[in-house]
Order: structure tokens, then C-alpha cells, then sequence
């Protein structure tokens, strides 16, 4: 993926720093690639005084990553609500050292088929947490980023669509909300957001996990 414009390598994200809870309120985790860090801090800002938002301190990066690391991530607390995405990583293409390349220099990290399989793994077991769960469509590749074929998230999302129908998963439609208003929020051939943009992702994120959310407000007692 193109580097965020915010990251660097000297210090950790400030999406990465880890949350105290206020007691009493929902807990919310945001699985997700580094758009899903870029719009983490605005989504703790909007939910502020009503949950608790966590995120793993890592860019949680394709399927293959989600498979190996979903049991840290989720740790052993309870969570309510669980906003995740893959994809941006599963459809870049790469070389046999695993690094990024040109689409006619690689192949693609984890072809469609084995990404529907490893999804389906993925939400199996954030179905055990018994949080509520809501996948996040992956946003769209624009023409000339590094790595990517334009477009190609539309074959990704259908077979996911398909998952989360096939599992009762609520979605949340973040491609199409950034589609329609893509020159305004996204990077020129990039597939990040600018600071602005990722602050509109969040309210749209954050209008899903509110709809998931316990009708109380308060933490579910499960």
C-alpha cells in the first residue's frame, strides 16, 4: 500500500496508543489496514463519552495476517461491537520476496478465492466473541496506485458481500460511501485518504457501529 501520508517510521501512529476504558461504556474493536488507522482517532472523538474504542497497534494487513494474529487481537476481553476489514492487502500484487510490484511484475497477495475462504474462517471465529459484528467494504483503488488494478476491489467486496450474507453480518458500505465522493477525499493514484477524508470515513464508520451498538448505550451483559 502507497504509505499513509501521517506515518512515519521514527514514532508509532497515535491511533496505535492504547485506550484506558471508561467504565461502564461499550467496547468497540476496529480491526483494519491503514485506512482503518486513519480514521480510528476521528471515530474515538465522535464516540467519546458513550464507548470505548480499540484498535490492535498494528496495520492489520490482508487475510493471511488476520488468520495468524485474530486471537492477540482479540485478546481476552468481551467486546461489543467489532468493525473489521481485509482487502486492500489481500488484492495487491507482489513478488516472491512478498513485496509490492506492478500488477505485470507480481501476483496478487491472496487470490479471490482463498480470500473468500479465509474470511470465512475470520468471521466464524469473531462469531464466537459473541460481539456484534460489521464488516467494512473495502474502499476503492483508484487508478495509477502502486500495486493495484483499478477497480479490483469490486470483485473483493462482492465475495464478501456473499460471506456476510451467508453469516447475517451487518455492512458497512464505506466503498460506496467514498466512491461517490472520491476527488474529494482521496489522494491523487493513491489509495489513502486525506486528513479530511478520513474524518468523513468516520462518520459513516461510526453511523455503523452506532446502529450495531446495545439499544442502552451501555455495555452488553452477556
Amino acid at each position: 500500500m502507497n504509505a499513509p501520508p501521517s506515518a512515519t517510521s521514527q514514532e508509532p501512529d497515535p491511533a496505535f496508543r492504547p485506550i484506558e476504558d471508561a467504565p461502564g461504556l461499550p467496547r468497540v474493536l476496529l480491526i483494519g489496514d491503514s485506512i482503518s488507522i486513519g480514521y480510528t482517532l476521528p471515530v474515538r472523538a465522535l464516540f467519546r463519552g458513550s464507548a470505548n474504542i480499540h484498535r490492535p497497534p498494528v496495520n492489520c494487513s490482508s487475510t493471511v495476517e488476520g488468520l495468524a494474529s485474530i486471537e492477540e487481537w482479540l485478546g481476552a476481553q468481551r467486546w461489543d461491537v467489532i468493525h473489521f476489514n481485509f482487502g486492500l492487502h489481500d488484492l495487491k500484487y507482489v513478488d516472491a520476496q512478498g513485496r509490492m510490484v506492478a500488477p505485470d511484475q507480481g501476483r496478487q497477495r491472496v487470490p479471490l478465492e482463498a480470500y473468500a475462504r479465509n474470511l470465512r474462517t475470520l468471521v466464524a471465529r469473531l462469531k464466537k466473541s459473541g460481539a456484534r459484528l460489521v464488516w467494512c467494504a473495502t474502499t476503492p483503488v483508484p487508478k495509477g496506485a502502486h500495486g493495484r488494478v483499478a477497480g479490483s476491489e469490486g470483485d473483493y467486496n462482492r465475495a464478501a458481500q456473499k460471506v456476510m450474507e451467508e453469516n447475517g453480518v451487518a455492512v458497512d458500505d464505506l466503498h460506496a460511501f467514498a466512491a461517490a465522493r472520491l476527488a474529494e477525499i482521496q489522494l491523487p493514484r493513491n489509495v489513502h485518504f486525506t486528513p479530511s477524508g478520513s474524518a468523513q470515513l468516520a462518520e459513516c464508520v461510526a453511523a455503523s457501529i452506532r446502529a450495531a451498538l446495545p439499544a442502552t448505550g451501555k455495555r452488553a451483559v452477556r
